[in-house]
């Protein structure tokens, strides 16, 4: 009952949003092919209509759809597949310019996110379009994002809300399960899931949130150092976003 009453508040509050700030434009999604742009495509197709919802996967070298072109189908916007390899070698071989360190590891992790973010907004210019932010709130506590990068968007349909609740809002949409509940990942060949880079699971960091309880000390501390080392990020990023009421959590 509470998914179905958190789902129908988000619907409106995109609804309006558009009204008051874009009307007429469509959303533009960065499909991954996981739980989080699914969901927030779902609700954008729900809120404004399918054929205002432009879905757009942006591969990056070795990296498969994940399924974001069946997903786009099943929800019945349009679809575009915007490979980033080329634009990736790109900077490799800018970083063989640096000398024999060249980009840091971080900033090479760094890349592709920005990349998409940029080919996002760019497609959004061109189509009187408006990008979605498609992280939720445990990814944001803990810095899990890339500033200028997924971080970005200009409306956030899931900033507000834990993993627990997007799947729940995932499931009162009626949207298969092997989507909703798909593990975490960055999609890489040989990667490993969110949960295992991060070191606990999203339920564990769900309840810490929302109740304040973590069992563990160490995963406690773990979990306050990411999110005091991270909190710039949120700072310099004030994306509206739908902020749901305490007693409408699930």
């Amino acid at each position: 009952m509470k998914a179905a009453l958190l789902r129908d508040k988000c619907i409106a509050w995109i609804r309006d949003w558009f009204a008051a700030n874009a009307p007429g434009c469509s959303a533009v999604v960065g499909m991954s092919g996981g739980k989080d742009s699914t969901v927030a495509a779902a609700l954008c197709a729900a809120a404004l209509g399918p054929d205002k919802v432009t879905g757009v996967a942006m591969p990056a070298e070795g990296q498969s759809l994940n399924e974001a072109d069946l997903i786009c189908k099943h929800l019945g916007i349009r679809y575009i597949c915007m490979p980033i390899g080329g634009i990736e070698s790109s900077f490799r071989e800018l970083s063989s310019r640096l000398g024999e360190e060249g980009f840091s590891r971080q900033a090479e992790q760094n890349i592709p996110p920005r990349i998409r973010m940029a080919m996002l907004f760019a497609v959004a210019q061109s189509t009187n379009g408006i990008v979605a932010n498609t992280c939720n709130l445990s990814e944001d506590y803990v810095g899990y994002a890339t500033l200028f990068g997924d971080a970005a968007g200009s409306f956030s349909p899931l900033g507000k809300l834990c993993v627990r609740e997007v799947r729940a809002i995932g499931h009162s949409l009626g949207l298969p399960a092997i989507w909703v509940d798909k593990t975490p990942d960055d999609g890489l060949p040989h990667s490993c899931s969110d949960e295992q880079k991060l070191g606990f699971t999203y339920e564990t960091l769900d309840r810490y949130i929302r109740e304040g309880v973590c069992e563990d000390e160490a995963t406690r501390l773990k979990i306050d150092s990411l999110h005091r080392r991270n909190l710039f990020k949120l700072e310099i990023l004030h994306i509206p976003a739908f902020v749901p009421e305490s007693e409408d959590l699930v």
